[in-house]
């Protein structure tokens, strides 16, 4: 199964509803297929112009590590050298903190990765969680 534009699209709009529904700030939305790359990115009216960034490297170490952002926040905190050594490799693309959520399909295989950034990490990862669910896929916070 892949993530595809139709789904991505979803994601996003579900995300940035729930984001309003909650009145957190601006936000940005990015969808990230199983090898990393960018399906689809919306950027609210109002959010920085430096969020893509933040929000693609929420969602690229999710998808590079197979672990959502709370999980590389926690190995962060632990072992920070190897986040640190991981940074390196992946050319300081990652960036470890909540709001980088896995997409896996029904039977728990990795199809892509959810970045959200604007407002508190937490936040951000509730509002990927919702679009992702919104598009009938499972989400990994």
């Amino acid at each position: 199964m892949v993530i595809s534009l139709r789904k991505a699209r979803t994601i996003i709009r579900k995300a940035l509803e729930k984001g309003r529904e909650m009145e957190l700030k601006p936000l940005s939305v990015v969808v990230l297929d199983a090898g990393g790359h960018v399906i689809a990115f919306e950027r609210e009216d109002g959010a920085a112009p430096g969020r893509f960034a933040i929000a693609h490297g929420k969602a690229y170490g999710s998808v590079m590590l197979g672990m959502a952002g709370t999980a590389q926040m926690q190995r962060a905190e632990g072992q920070a050298y190897f986040m640190a050594a991981v940074n390196g490799v992946y050319g300081g693309q990652v960036v470890p903190v909540p709001g980088g959520v896995l997409v896996r399909d029904r039977k728990g295989a990795v199809i892509g990765a959810v970045g959200v950034t604007g407002d508190t990490s937490d936040n951000d990862a509730q509002a990927a969680l919702v679009g992702i669910e919104g598009a009938g896929l499972v989400g990994e916070i």
